[in-house]
């Protein structure tokens, strides 16, 4: 399959720099909501880019190098787990993608998003594509950078609460993760809600 096929279709109809849009953590029980926007120059070919579900944590860590470098643009953003809270896991995800596409530095004027969910971006036409991290390059490439800058982050927030064991299932509903929250109780870090549908 051509990664690059809806760039390359955004570019025949006229728009110059297309973003792809994704995001990371909208399942786990805690921590920040994170996304991506990434900007692709023409011509670039990123080999082995994919979803980033699919690659490996060492692979991710060595094409978030590659993409960060060769990017024409690139943001990362977030929602704290407090708007998860207070908007819903959603709107959050979505909140996080506007945020990625307005703190690029080059103004992106089309959108490719993982999903079937518009985030509005303002001033910014966009398309989304169900699988969009195994369908187009930009889309994955923002899928890596999400995934590994969160996974960062859960590790930062595993030296702070070493009870969880975050730094190994990021914040997923694993049965270490829950068995750990029965015995400690909740952290700051922890999506209310979300324990509140499991009962936790």
């Amino acid at each position: 399959m051509n990664m690059y096929e809806f760039e390359q279709a955004a570019r025949r109809e006229g728009y110059a720099a297309v973003c792809g849009v994704d995001e990371a953590g909208r399942g786990p029980l805690a921590g920040d909501v994170y996304a991506a926007a990434v900007i692709l120059p023409p011509g670039l070919e990123l080999a082995g880019v994919n979803d980033s579900k699919k690659l490996s944590e060492k692979r991710r860590e060595a094409l978030y190098g590659v993409i960060t470098e060769q990017a024409a643009a690139w943001c990362v953003a977030s929602a704290s787990v407090e708007e998860i809270e207070r908007l819903n896991i959603l709107q959050a995800s979505l909140l996080a993608m506007r945020r990625a596409v307005e703190g690029l530095g080059v103004r992106a004027d089309f959108a490719l998003v993982d999903g079937n969910r518009d985030p509005h971006f303002e001033g910014v036409p966009c398309k989304t594509i169900v699988g969009g991290d195994g369908k187009s390059a930009s889309v994955a490439a923002a899928s890596i950078l999400a995934k590994v800058t969160r996974d960062r982050y859960m590790e930062q927030l595993a030296a702070r609460y070493p009870q969880y064991g975050f730094e190994r299932h990021k914040g997923y509903g694993t049965q270490a993760h829950r068995e750990a929250l029965l015995k400690y109780g909740p952290c700051p870090a922890h999506r209310k809600l979300f324990l509140r549908r499991l009962g936790l």
